[in-house]
């Protein structure tokens, strides 16, 4: 039987779909110039906003923006990439807040590098999906390349593993989920039953809130969550946590973990983290040490041994995207032992069937708590491969000594009052009031802040501590300069002042006034 030979000029035995209005907008072989277009038109309007921005933020209300945003009707297209545009100013470019301006010094947001910037618009064009090898291929390997290279610069040892995440929430959550696991191991269905409220989490006071939620994801007891205060540094002591393992066995609990932070969100602090590495290697306790924050010292060139300790702990929380100047989303869990990783794993027959462990396929989707997820290790990779890890760890350095030029602006200053030195990049602080009106001075920190951010002039952070109203700075920025501190801190002085003088008369009759 001679089957049949079709040519280019053969008629085709099927007809070809019909061409339709809406296929214009996929992007094909046929769509590529358009594609061009519309991108460099997007990020023509981005290089304009962020090319005249004045300030950080426009101090636009919920109130104001929101009855735009829900005028449009989604149902009737404007059928042109420009029009589109044009209304996405009025809606989202024209009051976004700028983390690139150096007067943005509010929360752990980072400018982003432009190697960073280049693989967000290859992936998203792309589409990696990153659950399988039949759907990201090269980028399976580049995510494994960088999760081995993360782990090296930890020091974590050749049996390290790991996967990116979505955020230090998530990686936070992985982290503990396999601690439960380890410490769940050996126990049978009845056994996990009665175990599953005595576990318990030591974390620091001065740690990040998804340890909590991750709790409570997880299961675990209201109280399973034991704090520990700092000492006067803001730091976890070893001290407390040995008596804390010690007197939860007594009391017949089993410590599952123990979490340790590089960079609190906070007071960007690290714990001692060598000293808690021992009182965990003796008590045989998981130690997870969640440096979300501060993992930009694996590659700083002057401060890499604050960190040491790091690669005694069972797990690292790393956020690229937040010291490394990557966009959102970008970063990681990093485990000591690869085979702990297996308790994230379920074999799905239409996606990653066990039989592709002995073919030695790699897939991600066996160790990753997400199924579809971006090729967010891309971004890091071109940053790797262009800038290299010193000049990202000099960036970081850089903000680090602009943080420590803020606490001294702010330590030498007799309006303020300022907290614990950060080894990071942050600063707490507060105005304080001299005379009549001492009683306001968490109102009018409250209100400087708000108001601050209303003019659009700077944005700064604010946080509670000892039950008292703290102002923050979170230098993140290359660009920020010890004069815009200089210049924040004076509008901060400002707005909290006239708040005192507009309302330390009223707030003195109260105080004054009988009740009833």
């Amino acid at each position: 039987m001679t089957l049949p030979v079709h040519t280019a000029e053969a008629t085709p035995t099927h007809p070809q779909p019909r061409a339709t209005p809406a296929r214009a907008h996929v992007l094909s072989a046929e769509t590529v110039e358009q594609y061009r277009r519309a991108v460099a038109a997007g990020t023509d309007r981005v290089a304009r906003r962020v090319a005249e921005a004045t300030g950080p933020f426009t101090g636009v209300r919920p109130d104001e923006l929101a009855p735009q945003v829900e005028a449009i009707d989604l149902d009737r297209p404007l059928g042109d990439t420009t029009a589109a545009l044009d209304e996405l100013e009025d809606v989202y470019l024209r009051d976004a807040v700028w983390f690139h301006h150096p007067r943005y010094l509010a929360h752990l947001n980072c400018p982003v590098v432009i190697p960073a910037l280049l693989g967000e618009a290859v992936l998203s064009a792309v589409n990696s999906s990153m659950d399988t090898w039949d759907q990201s291929a090269g980028g399976t390997l580049i995510e494994r390349r960088l999760i081995e290279w993360t782990a090296d610069r930890i020091g974590l040892g050749p049996a390290a593993d790991g996967v990116f995440t979505s955020g230090g929430t998530q990686s936070n959550l992985h982290a503990l989920l396999l601690a439960r696991e380890e410490a769940l191991a050996a126990a049978t269905p009845a056994d996990r039953r009665i175990m599953l409220p005595q576990l318990r989490i030591i974390a620091s006071a001065a740690g990040h809130f998804s340890v909590q939620k991750a709790a409570k994801l997880l299961g675990l007891a209201p109280d399973a969550v034991v704090v520990v205060e700092t000492g006067p540094d803001r730091r976890m002591r070893p001290g407390a946590v040995r008596h804390e393992i010690a007197r939860c066995r007594r009391a017949g609990l089993t410590v599952m973990a123990v979490v340790a932070t590089a960079g609190t969100t906070d007071f960007g602090t690290i714990d001692p983290l060598d000293e808690i590495a021992e009182v965990c290697a003796t008590a045989g306790v998981w130690l997870h040490v969640d440096a979300a924050y501060g993992c930009g010292l694996l590659v700083s060139p002057t401060r890499r041994h604050l960190l040491d300790g790091i690669e005694r702990a069972d797990s690292v929380t790393v956020d690229y995207h937040k010291s490394f100047f990557q966009p959102v989303s970008s970063s990681a869990l990093v485990v000591r032992d690869r085979r702990t990783l297996r308790h994230a794993t379920w074999h799905a027959d239409y996606l990653n069937p066990a039989r592709m462990v002995a073919q030695r396929i790699p897939n991600q989707v066996d160790k990753s708590l997400q199924t579809t997820r971006r090729f967010d290790a891309l971004k890091l990779w071109l940053t790797l491969r262009v800038m290299g890890p010193d000049a990202v760890g000099e960036l970081f350095d850089e903000v680090c000594d602009r943080a420590t030029q803020a606490w001294q602006l702010v330590a030498a200053d007799p309006r303020f009052e300022v907290l614990t030195r950060s080894q990071l990049s942050t600063v707490v602080f507060r105005w304080r009031p001299t005379g009549p009106g001492r009683e306001l001075a968490d109102a009018a920190n409250l209100r400087a802040r708000e108001a601050l951010a209303a003019s659009g002039l700077a944005v700064v952070a604010g946080t509670r501590v000892d039950s008292r109203q703290y102002l923050k700075f979170t230098v993140l920025n290359p660009a920020t300069t010890a004069d815009d501190v200089a210049y924040v801190l004076d509008l901060i002085a400002e707005h909290a002042g006239r708040y005192v003088h507009e309302h330390a008369g009223t707030a003195a009759a109260d105080l004054t006034c009988p009740v009833g």
